[in-house]
């Protein structure tokens, strides 16, 4: 897909990895909305990113709202109709994580999580599909690493991310064009996304928001159907396929971790 004269909504916008994508968009001539619930970060991070490009044709709106909820997602939609005509990119960035202990039953915990992370996500694909028809379009969901290697702390959060592979497995096949949907594959990013984990130490190996952000340009503008944003989890995939002992290693050393935090909890 160009990135020429298109409508983009970038959910997720006004930190991390989203704030790095709304920089690295803002190099192209495309409308943008950005998109979070959190106004004062958003409108700090449209108002950044539009005096860093300067006299470039970027266009950068902003859109605040909760995208747990199906009538605000709809809103969303109406206004970039209203506002650009309609959407051409849909980036599904949006997404937050527990790192906790599971040794309590709580629906509405896990419903919150489901929410943001699978019902927003998939929820937006189709809406862009009946928006669109049989005009080109794109989704790019944010998935992550541990959709496809679960850590301890993390069963939820792997779990809604394990749920977005497997719906674009299937919805691939029931569409025309497979690359209208690609899933980004981050490993853990620094950012404050593990502070908001409940103080969570980051899984190793990193990666920065930005070298996630150019990977999602770059996957775009390709059509890439998934991106890897990190070589080291792809090698650590490829090898997984031969030998499986080097995942069982990686979740016990991050069993470790998980049971020294649990002991600074206490």
């Amino acid at each position: 897909m160009k990135l020429e004269n298109i409508r983009i909504i970038l959910t997720g916008a006004a930190s991390g990895i989203g704030r790095a994508v709304l920089a690295e968009l803002a190099a192209y001539p495309v409308y943008i909305i950005a998109v979070d619930r959190d106004q004062e970060n958003l409108v700090a991070s449209c108002r950044e990113t539009s005096t860093s490009i300067g006299s470039v044709n970027a266009v950068i709106d902003f859109y605040v709202c909760d995208l747990s909820q199906e009538a605000e997602v709809d809103c969303l939609f109406d206004y970039a109709v209203a506002e650009m005509g309609g959407v051409d990119l849909f980036i599904a960035n949006a997404g937050f994580a527990y790192y906790e202990k599971l040794d309590s039953a709580d629906w509405m915990h896990l419903e919150r999580i489901y929410q943001v992370n699978v019902f927003s996500p998939i929820y937006a694909a189709v809406k862009m599909q009946e928006l669109n028809g049989n005009r080109s379009y794109k989704v790019v969901m944010t998935a992550s690493g541990m959709g496809l290697v679960a850590l301890p702390g993390y069963a939820i959060y792997s779990s809604t991310k394990a749920a977005l592979d497997r719906f674009a497995e299937g919805y691939r096949l029931e569409l025309d064009d497979p690359s209208t949907l690609t899933l980004v594959y981050p490993i853990g990013t620094k950012t404050h996304f593990f502070d908001a984990a409940n103080a969570a130490p980051q899984p190793w190996p990193t990666q920065t928001a930005v070298t996630v952000a150019q990977a999602i340009i770059h996957g775009i503008l390709h059509d890439t159907p998934t991106i890897y944003p990190s070589r080291t989890f792809r090698a650590f995939l490829n090898l997984d396929r031969y030998l499986p002992f080097m995942r069982r290693i990686e979740q016990r050393l991050e069993k470790r971790r998980f049971d020294a935090w649990l002991t600074q909890q206490a």
